[in-house]
């Protein structure tokens, strides 16, 4: 079982960025990728982008491609999703999580073994 805790959110403009960071309680190098999920108000939770056990790999959901970027530091322990270019439909609850799993359909359909508690990203004026 691994630890999950996401900090960085809060308030920012439309256009503007945001950084969140995510860390592990457990030495993530190797055996767990990692990624993050979002579930905005009314909606259900979605992928956003994972990266895989060492950082060589990465995918991501379409509507955030070329705007987000997934990265992780492994001597940290950490994953970071730096957000630009937000929109206010990127206004969500974003989860972290991680699974020793990063190939296949798992990703996308949120079938994901160890989760954070969220952290508020709202992108407003």
């Amino acid at each position: 079982q691994v630890q999950l805790v996401e900090s960085g959110g809060g308030l920012v403009q439309p256009g503007g960025s945001l950084r969140l960071s995510c860390t592990a309680s457990i030495d993530i190098t190797g055996n767990y990728a990692m990624g993050w999920f979002r579930q905005a108000p009314g909606k259900e939770r979605e992928f956003v982008a994972a990266i895989d056990w060492y950082g060589g790999s990465t995918i991501y959901a379409d509507s955030v491609k070329d705007r987000f970027t997934i990265s992780r530091d492994n001597a940290k322990n950490t994953v970071a999703l730096q957000m630009n270019s937000l929109k206010p439909e990127d206004t969500a609850v974003y989860y972290c999580a991680a699974d020793q799993a990063f190939y296949g359909s798992r990703w996308y359909t949120g079938d994901i073994r160890n989760w954070g508690a969220g952290t508020l990203v709202t992108v407003s004026s």
